[in-house]
């Protein structure tokens, strides 16, 4: 079983999350269920979960000053909020998982089994750059954690030539040739990605760095051969974009 402590100021989210994980997720146990971070921080001291859900918002300290204090500890956490703002995009930069409210239950057990898959607890490192990226006074990024199945690796924005989908995981090329799998889909991938203009998806299997192009070879829809020398085809309603960004 996955002992779970649920942290929620809001007892009507509580109770909400506690009946999906009861209905959905049989693997999870429900030590106990919170409603400030100073009662959390006792649940997780008295029951040693393996799992936290934890709100983001919340009253005197928040879920992220929780962190703070509990980065080093042996467990896993799935941040909880109602509001897609910059922490969001910081919890994905540092791969990690959240759940948008109201929580789906379709989405709640997808991220119980991403727990089950990732077979380890997230690098104490892992937290710690996630506090760092929200100290920061501009919440942009020139590094993203891309999840494995070994934990993390930091790599540099601007060091991707290329990503392309293998059913939920997606192979990542770096410029030194690395090839670094990550567990998400390449949609996941693409949405951490978003706030760069680097990066077009050229085909439903394939997101390229625009900077990295070295040659554009026409066809149907054509292929783009990268400064690695890969080729990377280009789907036919995908051209005409693609042609757009290689012009300016």
């Amino acid at each position: 079983m996955i002992k779970v402590v649920l942290i929620d100021d809001e007892e009507n989210c509580l109770s909400s999350l506690a009946i999906l994980l009861t209905q959905y997720c049989p693997e999870v146990q429900i030590m106990e269920q919170c409603q400030s971070v100073q009662a959390g921080l006792t649940a997780i001291n008295t029951h040693k979960p393996d799992l936290i859900f934890l709100d983001i918002e919340m009253p005197v300290l928040n879920g992220f000053d929780l962190l703070e204090m509990v980065k080093n500890y042996p467990l896993a956490v799935i941040f909880t909020t109602a509001y897609q703002h910059y922490a969001v995009k910081a919890i994905r930069y540092s791969a990690l998982d959240y759940l948008l409210k109201p929580i789906d239950y379709k989405e709640l057990i997808q991220a119980v089994q991403r727990y089950v898959n990732q077979k380890s607890q997230p690098n104490p490192e892992q937290y710690q750059f996630l506090i760092d990226k929200l100290s920061q006074k501009e919440h942009t990024t020139k590094k993203l954690a891309i999840p494995n199945l070994e934990g993390f690796k930091l790599v540099s924005i601007d060091d991707i030539i290329s990503c392309e989908a293998d059913d939920n995981y997606t192979h990542i090329l770096l410029k030194d040739r690395i090839k670094i799998t990550a567990c998400r889909t390449l949609k996941e991938i693409q949405q951490l990605l978003d706030d760069s203009a680097i990066f077009i998806r050229v085909h439903h299997s394939s997101l390229i760095n625009i900077n990295e192009v070295d040659q554009y070879v026409r066809g149907e829809g054509g292929y783009v051969i990268m400064s690695d020398g890969s080729h990377i085809n280009v789907s036919r309603n995908k051209k005409e974009t693609l042609l757009k960004y290689l012009m300016k």
